[in-house]
């Protein structure tokens, strides 16, 4: 618990940034194992995202069970469509890989993209370690015309 934070903080980023949620879905009990397998090939890709900060990906939280989600935070559409065409990167192999193996329904995936421009957003965070967008920051104190969420989607679009 040494990093947790007991102040009300909240992100103040002068630029945009990108939300990108991914997942898959074993479609029945018995698919767990392609699961496993899809996973596997998206921790690869998270490894070489998180070892190359030129990527664009500044920060991700993961989670999984039957159906599995990755929030992650990007720089830029840019950054993160350039990835995922990079031939020479862990994403295209494992697209392949995808339709070749996985695509006939076992297992479904998804992914939403969300283009976020600066003041377009608000976030708080209390008696918590950095998390999320708090992990990108900037984290200020989220108090006087920051103290409330309509406060702080207010400040932000003046």
């Amino acid at each position: 618990m040494s990093n947790v934070r007991s102040e009300r903080l909240t992100v103040r980023r002068e630029e945009g940034f990108v939300v990108f949620l991914i997942g898959a879905r074993a479609n029945h009990w018995w698919n767990l194992p392609i699961l496993w397998m899809v996973g596997r090939a998206m921790a690869r890709m998270m490894d070489e995202l998180l070892k190359n900060p030129e990527s664009g990906l500044m920060s991700c939280e993961n989670y999984s069970g039957r159906t599995t989600l990755s929030v992650q935070y990007w720089r830029s559409a840019e950054h993160l469509l350039a990835y995922a065409k990079n031939k020479e990167k862990q994403h295209v192999p494992a697209w392949r890989q995808w339709v070749k193996r996985w695509s006939q329904g076992a297992v479904g995936i998804w992914h939403e993209t969300y283009v976020v421009g600066p003041g377009s957003y608000e976030s708080l965070y209390q008696h918590m370690p950095p998390f999320g967008l708090g992990k990108v920051g900037p984290l200020v104190a989220a108090e006087g015309n920051l103290k409330t969420a309509g406060q702080r989607l207010a400040t932000q679009s003046a």
